[in-house]
């Protein structure tokens, strides 16, 4: 989340749905007719029951030594587009943000995830901790490039506009919630030393508070990051966002402002890896 959607800012430029129908009864719902046993019937069960368990066992022998040698071969596990690599993405943090990630397209895709968590983040509000983010995040060159133009963006009126002081925080008694939540992530272009890869996200923000004006609302999101590996970890070097996609709302009741404090202050955020 930035005051790029909420004001347009040029700095973050600013989708299908599917609907699935509920299954039909597999037995067409009609109620079948119990069938009399005998002792015919009764001997060919007890027949399929035994034979059907010499297969497992004759199977589970057979294939046990194969299995364990595919297993002390296989580093990790089998990966799709869906799937999470099981890979662990960083070992380091920097200001709280996950840092140090491989120099892989694997790893661009971490740190994408982990970095639009962190540019969403309340932190992005407060002037200094927006600047640690800001040169810890992105290259050098861009980090020069939009220092000004974010401080602007993050005016004293946008802030107000939100709710928060010139500091970016919150009124007495009031929770100011703003989180991005990655859905999943996919490589645009990749090189050895740049890749661009989009995060398709759900994002929070607004005021949590019995006088606020401007309750927590929820929004989809895909941005993009054009990365640049620099000094040896993914530096950010430009970005776009566009809406969506986003899914068919449900009919979900809305939480109330002070469930929604308790739930931004007992659940914690998450490092996130591809």
């Amino acid at each position: 989340m930035s005051p790029g959607d909420e004001q347009g800012y040029d700095y973050a430029e600013t989708g299908q749905t599917r609907t699935r129908l509920p299954d039909t009864d597999p037995y067409g719902g009609a109620p079948r007719r119990p069938h009399r046993s005998s002792s015919r019937s009764l001997i060919t069960v007890v027949g399929v029951v035994i034979l059907l368990i010499a297969a497992i066992a004759f199977a589970n022998r057979g294939d046990g030594g194969a299995k364990e040698e595919a297993v002390g071969k296989t580093d990790k596990p089998v990966t799709s587009a869906t799937s999470a690599s099981g890979t662990r993405p960083v070992e380091a943090k920097s200001a709280g943000v996950p840092t140090g990630y491989a120099h892989t397209e694997q790893g661009a895709q971490s740190a994408a995830s982990n970095y639009a968590v962190a540019l969403g983040s309340t932190g992005m509000f407060n002037k200094d901790s927006r600047r640690t983010l800001l040169h810890l995040l992105y290259t050098a060159e861009a980090a020069a490039r939009l220092q000004d133009p974010m401080d602007r963006a993050y005016s004293a009126e946008f802030l107000a506009k939100m709710g928060l002081d010139a500091d970016g925080n919150p009124p007495k008694g009031n929770t100011f919630v703003s989180r991005v939540i990655p859905i999943g992530t996919t490589v645009q272009q990749y090189t050895a030393d740049t890749a661009k890869v989009s995060v398709w996200y759900v994002g929070l923000i607004g005021m949590a508070g019995s006088a606020s004006t401007d309750p927590v609302t929820s929004s989809w999101k895909t941005w993009t990051f054009s990365l640049r590996w620099s000094g040896g970890d993914w530096k950010v070097d430009s970005q776009t966002q566009q809406d969506g996609p986003a899914p068919v709302p449900g009919d979900d009741r809305a939480a109330t402002s002070d469930e929604i404090s308790k739930a931004i202050q007992e659940y914690g955020g998450f490092t996130y890896a591809r």
